[in-house]
């Protein structure tokens, strides 16, 4: 178990300096090109693999124990050690990364994005795995913040030498605001280190640790500064205005890592630091972190349905970015309430917003490929067939719509409506537990945080989740079913539209669309295993509730 812990963190990093290397002669297959991108999928699935073993042996029964533990000293001046574990809230996410990271190798062996050589690539998404499976397993606060600086470059250079438009000035945004708010984090992180005497996050944890030489000021200080670090990467409003621009400039593969493992980094240090170590801190600033978690909510959602209006010439792939602002609301709001039902429901939500939200990106970044374009009013062009004549109700009849994603690549279309369908929230699948548990836990917060405040927040949340059913199901409408949307007033599916978003000729006659593939081999090995997770978590929530509850309860117990 060790080992397997061991070789997840440093696999990764071996393979990402062996895919600069010239490819052996028997290896090369038909071009160096696809040589490289074939090692990249075999050290993302022999990391995947030992993420599963890994997975498979961990003791199911103690999952509140740090198990496969490593502790070397490194820096022995300044307390530094490598120290490696993985409990029951660590343990999803480990797989989580393996098994995303591997999907997006083994897309792009099939739809390399457009960019410099394929070596480059591979090594970046190899090194950028590295760092965010160390950000889960490392178990010491200085290795943590290195870990979590670790992933910028890799993502910084993913997006602006593979990205599209304006990828320049998104990467530069992204890594401007992600590595100020990790300054600030490392201030908060040595106060902790100075004042205790130590780094060590287990240690730290425990209320008879060296966490009691940290008086109520030093714990408002280091969350504070901490916090703020977490906040820009998870993203809190209104620290979150870099990642519309810089999931629109990605690629695929960054937008589906970066919504997918990135921003869980942010909440889990939440998690794993600001909740145990300063607790006191932490109930000091719970309901400022909740009020900007609703806020959030509602801001991710009104955005989304400003975007979705036609002619907003809104673009689908910025859409589905502030959706992830709403959604990681209700991950900070499940945090700050400081309950085991709220954390739980925090975890839960990380794990279902990877999963969904990595498939919306994939499908997203497919249909730009088909189509050219992610821009909803260009996506929404329907040809509509014949209507039904005379006016009234039977004039409003849905008409079957030629350019309509439902009929010229129904697997596709029906795929997405999944997704979506899916991200906000229908009971049975995966995104409904984190957001209604999160809810539970704002209800009765902690002993001690204002109730009629948390309530005020959960109802918040709550309209969030109704304007996130109305923005995707537009989306679903807009994209699936070539419908034309006016949100100020009526909505025609597939009816005549004097802007010429029918896409009809002048005389009425629906004009042929368009042809789009449907679904490829590649994209159902690449997309299945999400949309069955998404399932088996909605059915099976207790699979990964058994897990984070028992640490959860731990964690926020002091160690007890």
């Amino acid at each position: 178990m060790q080992l397997l812990l061991a070789g997840l963190v440093v696999l990764p990093l071996v393979g990402a300096l062996a895919a600069l290397l010239p490819p052996p002669p028997g290896l090369r297959g038909k071009n160096p090109d696809q040589a490289v991108l074939r090692h990249g999928v075999t050290v993302t699935g022999v990391v995947l693999a030992a993420a599963i073993a890994l997975a498979a042996g961990f003791d199911h029964g103690h999952p509140a124990r740090m198990q496969a533990t490593t502790d070397i000293s490194w820096i022995p001046a300044l307390g530094i050690r490598i120290h490696l574990g993985v409990d029951g809230i660590s343990l999803p996410l480990l797989v989580l990364t393996a098994l995303l990271t591997f999907l997006c190798a083994l897309y792009s062996y099939y739809r390399m994005p457009t960019g410099p050589s394929p070596k480059a690539f591979v090594a970046l998404l190899l090194t950028l795995e590295a760092g965010t499976l160390a950000t889960f397993a490392v178990l010491d606060l200085m290795l943590f913040f290195l870990a979590f600086e670790m992933v910028l470059i890799p993502m910084y250079f993913l997006i602006a030498r593979w990205g599209g438009a304006q990828k320049q000035a998104a990467a530069w945004k992204f890594i401007l605001y992600t590595l100020l708010g990790s300054v600030v984090m490392l201030l908060g992180l040595l106060l902790i280190g100075v004042k205790t005497g130590t780094f060590d996050m287990v240690a730290l944890a425990t209320d008879n640790g060296p966490k009691a030489q940290l008086s109520h000021t030093v714990q408002l200080l280091a969350v504070l500064a901490i916090g703020i670090g977490l906040a820009v990467k998870s993203p809190m409003w209104p620290l979150h205005s870099w990642l519309p621009d810089a999931h629109t400039a990605a690629p695929t593969v960054g937008s589906v890592l970066l919504a997918g493992v990135l921003l869980k980094m942010g909440t889990y240090g939440f998690v794993r630091i600001a909740l145990p170590i300063t607790p006191e801190g932490m109930h000091t600033f719970a309901p400022y972190l909740a009020a900007l978690a609703a806020v959030g909510i509602i801001y991710g959602s009104l955005a989304c349905l400003a975007l979705v209006r036609k002619g907003a010439g809104g673009d689908l792939k910025r859409l589905i970015a502030y959706s992830s602002v709403g959604h990681m609301g209700f991950v900070l709001l499940g945090i700050a309430s400081m309950t085991p039902t709220g954390v739980n429901g925090a975890l839960f939500a990380n794990i279902a917003h990877g999963l969904i939200t990595g498939l919306l990106f994939f499908m997203v970044g497919a249909l730009k490929d088909r189509t050219g374009s992610t821009d909803l009013d260009t996506l929404a062009r329907s040809a509509p067939g014949p209507r039904p004549a005379g006016s009234g109700a039977a004039a409003l009849l849905p008409a079957p719509s030629g350019a309509a994603l439902y009929a010229r690549a129904p697997r596709f279309g029906g795929l997405l409506a999944f997704g979506a369908v899916a991200s906000l929230g229908l009971p049975g699948l995966a995104g409904f537990w984190g957001e209604m548990l999160a809810m539970f836990g704002a209800f009765r917060p902690a002993a001690g945080l204002s109730r009629p405040a948390f309530l005020t927040f959960m109802v918040l949340a709550g309209l969030g989740t109704l304007l996130t059913a109305a923005y995707l199901l537009l989306v679903v409408r807009r994209v699936c079913m070539g419908g034309s949307v006016d949100l100020a007033g009526a909505a025609v599916l597939g009816a005549a539209d004097p802007d010429g978003e029918t896409g009809a000729d002048p005389d009425g006659t629906p004009a042929p669309a368009p042809a789009v593939p449907d679904l490829a081999r590649y994209e159902y090995a690449a997309w299945a295993p999400l949309a069955a997770l998404t399932v088996l978590a909605g059915l099976w929530p207790a699979a990964l509730l058994g897990l984070t509850d028992p640490a959860v309860q731990q964690l926020l117990g002091g160690g007890k």
